[in-house]
């Protein structure tokens, strides 16, 4: 990979920017009552192929450990094949969990804090990312037992 001057400092702006205007976006379609299930999906999707791609560059610069990116991918390839089965099999769109949601903001939060590669931030970025694991653990239980028990939580909009 080739660097160029402040790649880290930019790689940390876009990121800051795409993790505002997704909360702006959510904001404004709750106040407005303009949530639908389209974007129910697309929103989480967006979500998911952004931490992907930045994962996929830490991973590449060796700032995240290989472990790490798997369970965060397998978390996210669960999640969405669940969803689909869950919208084909009752024809409804889950809704998120506040334990995904904070699992979503704690990876940004890691993963921001891997592009930053502060030296005196590592424990706190080891830490940030033992709690997202936490977070995604919890997240996927609740998500199972709403594929398997069924209880679907469904926002109409």
């Amino acid at each position: 990979m080739t660097e160029f001057p402040d790649h880290r400092g930019w790689a940390v702006f876009f990121i800051l920017i795409a993790s505002f205007t997704d909360f702006l976006d959510g904001y404004l379609a709750r106040k407005r009552h303009e949530v639908t299930d389209l974007g129910k999906v697309i929103d989480p999707l967006a979500d998911k192929v952004g931490i992907g791609i930045v994962a996929v560059c830490l991973l590449l610069t060796g700032d995240i450990p290989l472990w790490y990116f798997v369970v965060v991918l397998a978390r996210d390839a669960l999640i969405f094949l669940g969803g689909v089965y869950i919208n084909r099999r009752k024809g409804i769109v889950p809704q998120s969990n506040m334990a995904g949601k904070i699992a979503v903001n704690v990876i940004a939060l890691a993963l921001l804090l891997s592009v930053l590669r502060v030296h005196s931030l590592e424990v706190v970025r080891i830490c940030t990312i033992w709690l997202s694991i936490l977070f995604m653990i919890i997240s996927v239980v609740i998500y199972a037992k709403r594929l398997f028990i069924g209880r679907t939580v469904v926002l109409r909009g």
